[in-house]
């Protein structure tokens, strides 16, 4: 766990009756009071939480299009690059750019 993590998991394992404060918290893990207490109300998320809304394809449907290419390339028929943007434009019925097949590709290397 991360230091945010370890903090809020201290928070939560409080009484409801004890006292706290963020400021008093956040000086104990070394952190923001601001961050640990709009980490604590859930007005801001993680990083890795932010950067998975941000991909086009869901993790879900990223994983089903890692598997249709892995059973594509076993029937002898790999897809190019231009096959993979075609897809996936297909799924999220918008433009998909170069950058993002660069990005699923190494996403997806294996």
């Amino acid at each position: 766990m991360g230091v945010t993590e370890d903090a809020l998991a201290a928070i939560e394992s409080l009484d409801e009756r004890e006292q706290f404060t963020y400021q008093a918290t956040a000086d104990i893990y070394g952190m923001s009071r601001t961050t640990l207490s709009r980490r604590h109300w859930q007005v801001q998320g993680s990083r890795e939480g932010q950067a998975i809304n941000l991909q086009l394809l869901s993790p879900h449907q990223e994983e089903e299009f890692v598997k249709y290419i892995i059973e594509l390339t076993e029937r002898g028929l790999p897809p190019t690059r231009e096959m993979i943007q075609n897809f996936a434009r297909e799924v999220v019925k918008k433009e998909v750019g170069n950058g993002w097949v660069t990005r699923f590709v190494e996403r997806n290397k294996d």
